[in-house]
Order: C-alpha cells, then structure tokens, then sequence
C-alpha cells in the first residue's frame, strides 16, 4: 500500500508518519534536527504526523496551488511540471544529499524511500 503526497512523498516509509511511541518520536525529532529539517529538537507531540491534508501548510505551496487550478493532484493540472514542481525537486536533491552525509545507511535507506522518489511518485 502506498499513501502519497502532494509532493511525492511516501508516508508508508516515513520515519515521522510511522512514529507512534514517544520514544520512536523522540528519534524522529533528533534526526529531524540533525538534517536540518528543524532548528531544534521539537518536543514529541509536534513532531507527530498523521499525513498531509488541505488544512496543514505545505511548504512548497502545492495545497494552495491545487486549490487555485482546481485539481486533486499536481499531475492533474495543465501546468504539470511547473515552476513549483521544479523548484520542489530541486530542494529535495539538496535534502537527498544532506541526509546521505548525516544520516546512517538504515536511516537514509528509510528516508529515500519516504521522500527522494518523487519524480516517480508524482506521476502517480
């Protein structure tokens, strides 16, 4: 089973998405603070996540995007690649790059299927 965003990431594989314990949270928070993806170490009940949805902001812009063209996914739209998309991949690739210098080979395994397939997962 798959669960995928708007902007191609896998929840099914996400560290984040799959926390349920408050020790398995706390990992979370730390590698999330690690990679950069935080300023600091969130307390557990922020770092939580129960998938993405129209009322949470997207850091790229895609919720409100969707909204404007009309349409359930970017792949759906006439725009479809866009600037946002491009813009979207290219900040992953940083990202991807970043957590393979920090991160142990389990933990990037994991983030790679979670979030740097999304190329693939947008067409989706």
């Amino acid at each position: 089973m798959e669960k995928i965003t708007l902007c191609g990431d896998n929840c099914m594989y996400c560290p984040r998405y799959l926390a349920k314990t408050d020790e398995a949270l706390a990992k979370v928070a730390e590698l999330w603070h690690r990679i950069g993806w935080r300023d600091t170490i969130v307390p557990t009940d922020e770092i939580g996540c129960a998938g993405c949805s129209s009322h949470k902001r997207c850091t790229y812009g895609l919720v409100e995007c969707l909204k404007k063209h009309g349409v359930e996914k970017c792949n759906q739209c006439p725009e479809f690649p866009c600037e946002k998309i491009d813009d979207m991949l290219k900040r992953s690739l940083g990202y991807k790059k970043k957590c393979r210098a920090l991160c142990s080979q389990e933990e990037y395994a994991l983030l790679e299927k979670a979030f740097f397939n999304k190329r693939k997962n947008l067409r989706k």
